[in-house]
């Protein structure tokens, strides 16, 4: 379940799934087809049948009646019996994967009368149980009822003890709980769902005496959702999103074509960029057409007429009379009125699918990186394969800003005319940890643009990544290039004499010793390039790197890009993080303090001077952090090191801002307001994911 990518356009196609809340007859073969030959994806069932809803009811009411004539237990519920095949209509068959089973949406499961939640309890798990014998991979549940007032926070927490006893009774199915994008308790008109266990909640366990009002459906109306809506959701492991009739507006007045808002169309194509997108479920928008008419014949989504049609094989068309046959059917149906109003919603949706924008060239190649846990490089103590490199170079963000700086570094040092290091009048230019060479191509592609002429050198330590900028020197560069195989720590600078092109650190003895004479002579670097850095602060070195190698620039006029580069640090919510994180932690236990690497996502920003307008470029990493809602936070963070790596501590306070005019009244020199501690985390430590030196 799930959109899926089109290789040949990048855009997603729209998994869209039918639900009838009121479905009474079972999905046969034939109705499956005839869904998919409208270019539907999936169809719902509910697990049980009214009759099932008509004897838990009736068994329950007699349970309450005897219990108020006779005394007794008020809180032991009476035991369901196994279900029967009256009760439902799933049979495993070929159908039931593609299928997804919708529990009964009129159990209670927060109810604080402990009854009606037992009741209800029993009713899921047999749905549940007969579910996954059946071979369905999803089951819709209702979410939490949020209309009991105060006493809401003791359901919740019992709602959640039920659905994870729910998980155990099978590890093939996977739940999804069905909620309300916006809760407006104002706007509730107090209606049952029809045969709902709520109403049968005693007047006793109803804390404050409120009455329930019932959210029955997790689907949007004709209002957009909020954008702070909008992005919790985002965050959220959504799996799918409900459209009622009510979410979608008639093009025009009297007409039966529907259209979507441009705000629901925007909302759709957001959540269809996660690396997971959800299903759509299109709820109660008329049942699919044909089933009516058995006999009737309806367009082919890929084109064939099915063969089910004909009765008699000796009078199949030859291929030239079933094309023709197929244009008539096609334009007689698509042309029926009936046909279209069937399926108008559906059509709506594949218009929208079709209005997506093509994927970012970042989004392209971040596909399958996003909220996923990679482990922090070590780049000074380990060798960097060929294929982290092919990551980092596949920020185009990135190396077309470096490439903008490099270019104004030249022209800039043109026209101040300012003196240049090399003997021969060229600007001397040093790419340091040069890697696979992209910021190589760049600086020769800036000198041509500009004309402003360069002597290049690269330095990098990786020997494996050095046999390929030697081939990249002979093939691309024109052998323009100054390569030397040296820890940039080590290294003395460019020499007066003239260099070899190849200059070796690891060279026989002999060697290294005629080179020493002109290592003396080195010279300095007029622009340094660097791109130490690091996924967060400078956590890849860049000071320890850098603080031996910035002594060789030029003393009045040296430029290093970048000149500076700051880090920043925002709370979000990351639900999927989480969840990964809680599930490492039993094996490894230092998970928590990782520092990972991550292409952040299924995100939400919680502080309020925080903006997801423009997204990183780069992978992130995140620290896991437990923080109250509505809160001040103060973060404290040191950069420790051993001489042998360098990590982090931290530690996060929380406080809330009360505003305290009598305080000020009292001593006006005191503030208007008063910082309460709520709580304090302990130190935490990435020492044990520190960056090796």
């Amino acid at each position: 379940m799930g959109s899926t990518n089109s290789p040949s356009e990048g855009l997603q196609k729209y998994h869209v799934i039918q639900h009838e809340s009121r479905r009474e007859l079972p999905v046969t073969p034939e109705a499956l087809r005839r869904a998919k030959d409208c270019d539907y994806n999936m169809l719902t069932t509910p697990i049980t049948t009214p009759l099932f809803q008509s004897s838990v009811l009736a068994l329950l009411s007699n349970h309450l009646v005897a219990l108020k004539d006779r005394g007794g237990d008020d809180t032991k519920a009476p035991t369901l019996a196994s279900l029967s095949p009256p009760d439902t209509p799933l049979t495993p068959g070929e159908v039931i994967r593609d299928l997804i089973g919708y529990a009964s949406q009129w159990i209670d499961l927060s109810s604080p009368d402990p009854i009606v939640y037992d009741i209800s309890r029993q009713v899921l798990e047999l749905e549940l149980s007969y579910a996954a014998f059946c071979g369905l991979g999803f089951v819709v549940i209702p979410g939490p009822k949020l209309h009991y007032g105060s006493a809401h926070g003791d359901e919740i927490a019992q709602y959640a003890h039920a659905v994870q006893e729910a998980l155990a009774l099978s590890k093939y199915i996977q739940i999804l709980v069905q909620l309300p994008m916006i809760y407006h308790p104002d706007d509730q008109d107090g209606e049952d769902v029809p045969g709902s266990l709520s109403p049968f909640a005693r007047p006793q366990y109803i804390k404050d005496g409120i009455k329930p009002k019932l959210d029955f459906l997790g689907t949007w109306d004709a209002h957009v959702p909020p954008i702070h809506a909008q992005s919790r959701w985002h965050s959220e492991p959504l799996k799918l999103l409900c459209l009622n009739p009510q979410t979608f507006l008639p093009i025009a007045q009297g007409s039966d074509d529907v259209r979507l808002t441009r705000d629901h169309q925007a909302l759709i194509h957001r959540y269809m960029r996660l690396r997971t997108p959800p299903g759509i479920v299109l709820c109660d928008v008329g049942p699919i057409p044909g089933l009516d008419n058995p006999e009737a014949k309806i367009p082919r989504q890929d084109g064939f007429i099915d063969a089910n049609v004909w009765s008699d094989v000796s009078t199949l068309p030859t291929p030239a009379e079933a094309a023709h046959l197929l244009q008539q059917q096609e334009q007689q149906q698509c042309n029926s009125k009936a046909f279209k109003d069937a399926i108008a919603h559906l059509s709506c949706i594949r218009k929208v699918q079709g209005k997506q924008a093509p994927r970012t060239i970042l989004e392209q190649v971040s596909d399958g990186f996003q909220d996923y846990l990679q482990g922090p490089l070590q780049p000074l103590a380990d060798n960097l394969e060929n294929v982290a490199y092919e990551v980092f170079e596949e920020d185009p963000v990135k190396y077309n800003l470096y490439e903008q700086a490099i270019r104004q570094a030249f022209i800039d040092w043109a026209q101040r005319g300012r003196s240049v290091s090399g003997s021969a009048g060229h600007i001397i230019v040093a790419v340091v940890g040069a890697g696979r060479g992209p910021l190589i191509t760049r600086a020769l592609r800036a000198s041509v643009e500009t004309g402003v002429k360069i002597e290049l050198w690269a330095v990098e330590k990786n020997p494996n990544a050095f046999v390929l900028l030697q081939r990249q020197n002979e093939v691309s560069w024109q052998g323009q290039v100054h390569l030397v195989q040296s820890d940039m720590r080590n290294w003395r600078g460019p020499c007066h004499t003239p260099p070899p092109a190849l200059e070796n650190h690891q060279q026989p003895q002999q060697q290294r010793q005629r080179l020493s004479s002109a290592r003396q002579q080195a010279y300095n670097i007029d622009i340094l390039i660097s791109e130490l850095l690091g996924s967060f602060a400078d956590n890849e070195l860049s000071p320890e790197c850098l603080d031996g190698i910035t002594a060789l620039l030029n003393p009045s006029d040296g430029i290093s890009i970048p000149e500076s580069y700051t880090s920043y640090l925002t709370p979000i919510a990351a639900p999927k993080l989480h969840a990964d994180i809680l599930a490492r932690t039993p094996s490894d236990a230092t998970t928590p303090n990782t520092p990972w690497v991550v292409k952040l996502h299924a995100i939400d920003y919680l502080s309020t001077t925080s903006s997801a307008e423009d997204p990183p470029s780069a992978p992130e990493k995140p620290i896991p952090m437990y923080t109250p809602d509505n809160s001040v936070l103060t973060v404290s963070m040191r950069r420790m090191t051993d001489n042998r790596k360098v990590w982090y501590e931290w530690m996060v306070e929380s406080f809330l801002q009360l505003a305290n005019e009598e305080i000020g009244k009292r001593d006006s020199k005191r503030p208007q307001a008063k910082r309460v501690r709520l709580g304090c985390s302990e130190v935490s430590s990435s020492k044990e994911g520190g960056c090796m030196m």
